[in-house]
């Protein structure tokens, strides 16, 4: 076996070891993505934004609102904004819904509200820290179709951050993770697998 035959699969190794080590902050598709929360959660250097949730007038669990959260232990919870990840400093990464024509690496227009708020986040870093642009798929389909898959859709969210937001790309790393990490507590086949996370490196 060559030696690039050997590497690929040493960096998804590498890729899940540190996926396992995180909390994700996952992003529902009509969900507003918050530019401070983006920097909180890539930026583990910078202070959690502590913030208490206030209910009025119905205080019944129904009304509550709530965000869910998937955590390495396998589960997913429902909690209040006041504890989710970025305002409890509990996220390492951030996954986004981002939405792609079929069967393509096109960012279609819903998903760019999103990617740009993000791409504020990413600009209130520091200008030396790197940002992973992980691509993920679904569990349907072969393994290199899914991992050519998402590698192009990763490259194509670094281009449009990089195009429309004028970030540095030498800060921007584009990874395909294909399949191999479907979100902890999620069905592999789960249609919310198909995202892309973003963590500090």
């Amino acid at each position: 076996m060559s030696p690039r035959h050997l590497l690929a699969p040493l960096m998804l190794a590498l890729a899940a070891a540190s996926a396992l080590a995180q909390d994700v902050r996952v992003f529902s598709a009509s969900e507003a993505v918050d530019p401070h929360e983006v920097a909180t959660i890539l930026d583990p250097s910078r202070p959690a934004m502590k913030m208490r949730s206030i209910r009025l007038l119905d205080d019944s669990p129904a009304a509550a609102p709530s965000s869910q959260v998937a955590s390495a232990s396998g589960t997913v919870r429902d909690e209040a904004p006041a504890e989710r990840p970025g305002h409890g400093a509990k996220a390492s990464a951030l996954s986004l819904p981002v939405q792609f024509a079929f069967d393509s690496a096109e960012i279609l227009p819903s998903a760019r509200s999103q990617l740009d708020a993000l791409a504020e986040g990413i600009r209130m870093l520091p200008a030396v820290q790197a940002v992973v642009i992980e691509g993920h798929t679904d569990a349907i389909g072969s393994d290199a179709y899914n991992e050519t898959l998402s590698l192009r859709r990763a490259y194509a969210v670094k281009s449009y951050l990089v195009a429309s937001h004028r970030i540095d790309p030498t800060r921007l790393h584009a990874v395909g993770l294909g399949k191999f990490q479907p979100l902890p507590g999620r069905d592999p086949q789960a249609p919310e697998n198909r995202r892309v996370q973003f963590r500090g490196e």
